[in-house]
């Protein structure tokens, strides 16, 4: 699969009204991609603080700042383990109503996948039993676990925070090098998100679901 750098440099957007300008940044931000069948996905977890338009995403860099977001459903994020030298490998783990914010937490021509758009990524590798070794990166993975990353998608283990632990809402991080976790936007129940899910010990690209106040990776799909 051919494989390419997009840089995504976006401009100030003037904001005119009756009561002067105003001036949005969002920062500066290289997303790497690749074409996989129809698609075009980014080759590397979310890593922005900001949304589209400039507003900061606050950082829940306690279990106590986590819980307040998820009791007050606000926009978070967190590196894996409250360690930012995770970031540097795995990007941000954001919960899901920074994911779903209307401000938008793709930078523009980008947005987050829904489940279907996970399953046609699926499909085009070979079904769910077969896709996970051409997702998975070459290292990286733990336990002989890695894949050959022919599709270019380096899926990486970047792991997941819990909505259980300390507190029910502000929980420990699992499986970093093992397990990476991807949120979709497609809702399932009542307080619960499908999620997309690769492992260590096998070749399948899983759907599981997690509730909202999780922590998990995002990926991007080009609009």
């Amino acid at each position: 699969m051919k494989r390419y750098k997009i840089i995504c440099l976006i401009s100030a957007i003037s904001l005119i009204s009756m009561g002067g300008t105003s001036l949005v940044y969002q920062e500066k931000v290289n997303l790497k991609s690749t074409i996989i069948g129809e698609q075009e996905w980014t080759t590397e977890n979310l890593n922005v603080e900001s949304f589209r338009n400039g507003d900061p995403i606050p950082e829940a860099n306690t279990y106590e700042a986590w819980e307040k977001a998820s009791i007050e459903g606000t926009p978070a994020w967190c590196y894996y383990n409250q360690d930012s030298k995770y970031g540097k490998i795995y990007g941000k783990l954001y919960n899901y109503w920074a994911v779903t914010d209307e401000r938008k937490l793709a930078p523009e021509g980008w947005h987050i996948p829904s489940d279907e758009e996970w399953v046609k990524l699926m499909d085009y590798l070979g079904g769910e039993d077969k896709s996970g070794t051409s997702l998975k990166h070459s290292e990286s993975w733990e336990k002989e676990g890695n894949g050959n990353n022919k599709s270019g998608f380096t899926g990486l283990p970047g792991g997941y925070r819990s909505h259980e632990g300390p507190s029910y809402y502000g929980g420990p991080f699992f499986e970093a090098g093992f397990s990476g976790y991807w949120w979709s936007t497609t809702r399932y129940l009542v307080d619960n998100t499908i999620c997309r899910t690769l492992k260590h010990n096998h070749s399948k690209l899983e759907k599981n679901s997690f509730v909202l106040t999780a922590g998990l990776s995002v990926r991007l799909l080009k609009d």
